[in-house]
């Protein structure tokens, strides 16, 4: 009996320490300092610098810091044209994005379907450029005298309100010593992909090789802490998916790391012909989707100070005089919906960042995913998704909890054993074999139900960490967002009394200074549970009241009589 109270005890030590280590993972992935190895955090932006240098890497010329107010473009006979920088502002059904004339640089979108976590008034905006943020989609040619995202181009007029169409094009032209650049954005009604096409015309007496740029940059400051009760968990980090490698989650500070190494090679693939660039944060993703099997570089590097870009380079091979030749691409910018990022590219989905529990979490999301679908409520999604974990591990319990009493019976045989071989070990564990044989009791059968319940509750926690689906959710009165901690910690309340009433119905161990850790526990947690999603203290509330109950039925229905 002292063995098993020992091994209860051991994997509550386990259990408490797999929290303390998912709190110090959730903090590193809210971009705050691990409590064990803390980082240093990067430093702010400074100030713009107008006459900020080409990026180091000549993945694309470098986006000027300061705001850009008008630029040129030169045709094939030399004539000169200015053209000032015009904002125009694409507005769909779910998003409402800006593009600038100068480049046809998207540099701000807004998603019009979801409010922003600090101020429910405004709409989360991903691509912006402001005094803490710069973060943007550039596209332009390499390779020569070629339009850029800093050269200056023409809008043909257009629609410019989705309305009750369900497309709308954006064309963009821009000509420079005789190449002429052609850029087409695609909106789609409900559709957060948009169609980027390039056409590049020769009009010059000379083939010429350009390559085409796809390219993501953004600021390597981490987002500010919102406090210990805010539930803020935004990060920004840079993403490539190939076939080859599947998915790869950078860093901005390996890469500046990289650069001041003098650009040792990097660390994810650099030539493909599938796959995908992104810049991921929590709930949200930007990725450039060039076409399928063609040929690509993928270049990451450090644009200017405390600016990152992560690119697609994309050789068009020789364009004759006279000729053109296109590419095709999509840009998604948009929630990480498990169901729309499966159908957007392969591995896309990859961005919802499961920790190292993605073989449980993700059946786990499909299940939830399926019962919301007849409920409507992802609080009652997450009470039903509890009541069916609890009803298939029904079975376990039992048993589990029959062995303990079990053992509970055979304490004093086992006793007598270990005062009569008190100086033989051997024979002591031969005879503890025989007599758990004798009695059918698996002496690890109360830890069972608890064993399963750990990867169960850490896959929850990453479910509702990463689920866009759940950001904002309800449940009932004062629970309004089932991803952010309990405003008023009534659930960690909740939590601790049925942790109480749990541990006071199970078979107390026999030693006094182990019951007491038992009966603390409840405590601990509670207070752990303050700052953890409302949602993972729902399902471990509910877990404990099913618990009372289902321990009441074990011991009035199933444990006979002489066993309790």
């Amino acid at each position: 009996m002292e063995k098993m109270d020992i091994k209860r005890t051991f994997l509550w030590v386990i259990f408490t320490m797999s929290l303390v280590l998912l709190w110090d993972k959730w903090m590193q992935h809210s971009g705050k300092s691990s409590m064990f190895f803390p980082t240093p955090v990067s430093q702010q932006a400074k100030a713009p610098n107008a006459s900020a240098s080409a990026s180091a890497s000549a993945a694309a010329v470098s986006a000027p810091a300061g705001a850009t107010t008008a630029a040129n473009t030169t045709t094939a006979d030399g004539t000169v044209t200015a053209v000032k920088s015009e904002t125009i502002t694409i507005t769909t059904d779910v998003v409402k994005v800006d593009i600038d004339t100068i480049g046809g640089e998207i540099k701000r979108l807004e998603l019009l379907k979801y409010a922003d976590s600090n101020d429910a008034k405004k709409n989360i905006v991903l691509f912006r450029q402001t005094a803490d943020r710069t973060y943007a989609a550039q596209t332009g040619l390499i390779g020569g005298n070629f339009p850029n995202h800093k050269s200056g181009f023409t809008a043909v007029p257009g629609v410019r309100v989705l309305g009750d169409a369900n497309e709308l094009n954006l064309v963009l032209e821009s000509e420079q010593a005789g190449v002429k650049l052609t850029k087409t954005f695609t909106f789609k009604k409900g559709d957060y992909v948009i169609g980027v096409k390039h056409t590049v015309a020769n009009k010059t007496a000379a083939p010429i090789t350009p390559s085409l740029y796809l390219q993501l940059i953004h600021d390597g400051t981490k987002p500010e802490s919102g406090g210990m009760f805010s539930g803020t968990t935004e990060f920004y980090a840079p993403a490539v998916y190939t076939e080859e490698k599947f998915f790869q989650k950078l860093a901005f500070e390996d890469i500046e790391k990289r650069v001041n190494k003098g650009n040792i090679p990097p660390d994810h693939p650099t030539a493909t012909n599938n796959g995908w660039i992104a810049v991921i944060q929590h709930f949200f993703v930007s990725a450039f989707i060039p076409d399928e099997k063609v040929q690509r570089e993928i270049r990451t590097d450090k644009v200017r100070d405390n600016i990152y870009s992560i690119s697609s380079i994309i050789n068009l091979g020789t364009v004759a005089p006279g000729a053109e030749v296109s590419s095709t691409s999509r840009l998604y910018s948009g929630p990480q919906e498990s169901a729309t990022l499966e159908k957007v590219a392969p591995g896309l989905d990859l961005v919802k960042d499961y920790w190292k529990l993605s073989m449980i979490a993700k059946p786990m999301f499909w299940l939830m995913e399926l019962i919301h679908n007849f409920i409507g409520n992802w609080g009652w999604t997450i009470v039903i998704f509890t009541i069916a974990i609890k009803l298939a591990l029904f079975p376990l319990s039992a048993a589990g909890f029959r062995s303990m009493a079990k053992m509970k019976v055979v304490t004093p045989k086992m006793t007598a054993l270990k005062e009569k071989y008190k100086n033989e070990p051997q024979k002591l564990n031969q005879a503890m074999m025989e007599l758990y044989k004798t009695e059918k009791i698996n002496p690890l059968g109360g830890c069972l139900p608890m064993l399963i319940q750990m990867p169960i509750f850490l896959a929850l926690f990453w479910v509702l960490q990463a689920s866009v689906e759940m950001r904002g959710a309800p449940w009932v009165g004062w629970i309004t967002d089932l991803t952010k901690p309990d405003p008023f910690f009534i659930l960690p309340v909740l939590y601790a009394i049925s942790m109480y009433i749990t541990t006071k119905l199970n078979p107390a161990p026999a030693d006094p200074i182990q019951a007491k850790m038992m009966l603390f526990m409840p405590l601990a947690f509670s207070v752990m549970f303050i700052f953890f999603p409302s949602g993972l203290v729902l399902y471990w509330v509910v877990n404990n009241i099913l618990s009372i109950g289902q321990q009441w039925v074990i011991n009035n229905k199933i444990v006979p009589p002489e066993h309790r």
